[in-house]
């Protein structure tokens, strides 16, 4: 099992961050790693999603254990190995928020897949933090 957490906190409410986690449709403005992306129902438990990375054939993903305005879950399966991130909002005292993202590889590619899904983290973190503390957005 392959296994890594990134973390950052925001001034923005879990709520704030929440809508961004739940509109697909825009994940694009803060994850650099995504071209395109449908979901095919809701965000829901069981719901599935299509993403395509630059320059990449797409991959489909399935939301699991969705918990409005606290965490959800995608997990991906290719051949024999399963990736699962799991995406986390905790309430600080300030009132903003600590966003967590854990993944969770298994299978045979599980050390070749972990640093290739995981290498961007940082870098989505800070720009869902700036986009979240952004008030228009």
């Amino acid at each position: 099992m392959w296994t890594h957490t990134a973390s950052i906190e925001t001034s923005a409410p879990a709520p704030r961050v929440w809508l961004l986690f739940s509109d697909l449709e825009r994940w694009k403005d803060w994850n650099a790693g995504i071209e395109r992306i449908q979901i095919h129902g809701p965000f829901a438990n069981g719901t599935t999603f299509t993403m395509w990375p630059p320059g990449q054939e797409g991959f489909t993903s399935t939301l699991i254990d969705v918990k409005p305005n606290e965490s959800f879950t995608d997990e991906t399966v290719v051949d024999e190995t399963i990736v699962r991130v799991f995406h986390e909002l905790a309430s600080l005292p300030s009132g903003g928020t600590r966003i967590v993202y854990s993944t969770q590889i298994v299978g045979p590619a599980a050390a070749d897949v972990g640093p290739m899904v995981t290498a961007d983290f940082d870098d989505v973190l800070a720009a869902l933090r700036r986009l979240a503390e952004t008030p228009t957005a």
